[in-house]
């Protein structure tokens, strides 16, 4: 990947539009969390309803402590998992997002271990959207040139290549319940997810 693409990746979020960038398990449309006309265009090229919500991606745990309340716990929690490949589920705090969180009042975020995703949303200076780049309920493709071939030219302002991301999606985790919920089996298995609850 050049430094050219990270920029003109940087400019089209800032003025709206939707790019595709690497994670560690698959690639991603992102698009600014905060702008309601590319979060709109998200579910429009994704054909995705409304009411499914969108995770997001942030670079750190300050960006989660950001948009979702966080107490000591789910810091901890957080610290021994994150950068990786697994996606919580907390109280969301910006009542602007309800378009994202499909108007719940819950929010699912991650912070992706991959460089150039970190850099992505470290240079933006904000939370991105993190669905996969794939039309709603197709297999998501593994390298660009087949996601180009899901979507109309138009709709994507800028590829951040990363070569084949074949990774197993992340693992979801509910952790505004008494006892954490695993939503979706991934990477991080139940078994080590039960011990960072109960050993912290």
């Amino acid at each position: 990947m050049h430094k050219r693409d990270l920029l003109k990746s940087i400019e089209a979020l800032k003025n709206g539009k939707i790019v595709v960038y690497p994670t560690d398990t698959l690639y991603a449309l992102g698009a600014d969390i905060y702008n309601k006309d590319a979060i709109k265009k998200i579910f429009e090229i994704k054909r995705r309803p409304f009411n499914i919500p969108l995770p997001v991606a942030v670079s750190n745990s300050n960006e989660i402590e950001r948009v979702a309340f966080v107490d000591v716990e789910t810091k901890r929690f957080i610290k021994r998992f994150l950068p990786g490949p697994l996606t919580v589920i907390l109280y969301k705090k910006d009542m602007d997002l309800d378009m994202v969180v499909g108007g719940l009042d819950k929010i699912a975020i991650r912070i992706p271990n991959n460089k150039i995703a970190l850099e992505l949303l470290s240079k933006f200076g904000g939370p991105l959207t993190a669905t996969s780049a794939n039309i709603h309920g197709k297999e998501t493709p593994h390298v660009i040139k087949e996601i180009k071939m899901q979507f109309n030219k138009e709709d994507i302002a800028a590829y951040l290549d990363y070569g084949i991301l074949a990774g197993e999606p992340s693992t979801i985790v509910d952790l505004t319940t008494e006892k954490p919920i695993i939503v979706r089996k991934g990477i991080i298995t139940e078994e080590e997810i039960l011990d960072a609850i109960q050993h912290g």
